[in-house]
């Protein structure tokens, strides 16, 4: 089980970093083998660095990250290289990932170098093949050939490809089908829900919610850092309860609608039905701010930015 416990980052930004910015704060929630979670927001609201924290490219600066009950911050040395084993990451432009100096199999002798030192050259040329057929893709075709020489959707295949070659049990898969075009996208698509089956936990990063509706059991919607609403894909989006998850929902285009033929609805926080709940004892549910409302299905008040009346009649009273 891959795990996010009350996980917080700030930036150091302004003139000398003399200025905070919290990018994400108190996200708690978790990913299962063989389980595909989408984590849903506008761009700027956390999600990849969230992927980046998962993947310790960032450190965490509160809360915990941690597989199978290990924090992932204090490993070290072999342990490292074992994480980074079984937790993997691909992003949304494949092109970053290669060096266009080298050809396409560098990347495997890269990988050998550091997890199969002592696999015999056979084994490890098999592990290739096998690697790439999961993936839709031919050694003979694709390994000879520089980056720049194949396209995005290999790219990103190639990527995932490598993931299987070490038996990697979660994928983090940052907007990795943004820059494809759409027949290409679905077969990326269609080849994680086949490796979902096989097992492999996915976090699907993205701001598309078609996309996140057609491939994850679970749904995570992100605003300004902080989960306001969490809980399985079909009540998530069949009855969406934050006003920020419906005003996401009422903009996605719809097909048989001309552009400007439907207003999409404005973000309420004036009053929350929600607040009472979420406030009535805030160490239920571990302080993340959620309450359940129905089975697996959690919200946040969408006043608890600071506009919410309770919240500053509270404050001015205790000030």
């Amino acid at each position: 089980m891959l795990q996010l416990e009350k996980v917080s980052k700030v930036y150091k930004v302004g003139a000398f970093g003399g200025k905070d910015l919290l990018a994400v704060r108190d996200v708690s929630f978790g990913v299962a083998a063989g389980e595909v979670v989408s984590l849903i927001g506008e761009s700027g609201s956390g999600k990849s660095t969230i992927g980046r924290m998962i993947l310790r490219l960032i450190s965490v600066n509160g809360g915990r990250i941690t597989l199978d009950g290990t924090d992932v911050s204090t490993l070290r040395g072999d342990a490292l290289r074992g994480y980074y084993r079984q937790v993997q990451g691909v992003f949304q432009d494949p092109f970053s990932s290669f060096n266009p100096i080298f050809r396409v199999s560098h990347m495997f002798d890269l990988l050998r170098g550091v997890y199969g030192r002592d696999v015999p050259e056979a084994e490890w040329r098999g592990r290739i093949d096998s690697a790439l057929d999961s993936v839709g893709l031919e050694a003979g075709q694709i390994l000879h050939k520089h980056p720049h020489q194949v396209s995005g959707g290999q790219l990103q295949r190639l990527l995932i490809a490598r993931a299987l070659m070490l038996e990697t049990k979660f994928l983090v898969a940052d907007e990795i089908i943004s820059m494809l075009d759409a027949s290409t996208r679905i077969d990326v698509l269609n080849l994680l829900a086949d490796l979902k089956s096989r097992g492999l936990g996915i976090l699907f990063i993205t701001h598309d919610l078609s996309l996140a509706n057609y491939i994850s059991e679970r749904a995570v919607i992100l605003r300004h850092g902080r989960v306001v609403e969490l809980g399985p894909t079909t009540a998530v989006f069949g009855e969406p309860l934050h006003p920020y998850t419906r005003m996401l929902l009422a903009s996605v285009p719809r097909l048989h609608e001309r552009w400007g033929s439907e207003v999409a609805a404005g973000l309420d926080t004036q009053a929350c039905r929600y607040h009472a709940a979420v406030t009535a004892d805030p160490g239920a549910d571990g302080g993340t701010g959620l309450a359940e409302i129905t089975p697996g299905h959690l919200v946040a008040c969408a006043n608890l930015d600071g506009v919410c009346p309770a919240v500053v009649a509270a404050v001015a009273a205790g000030a």
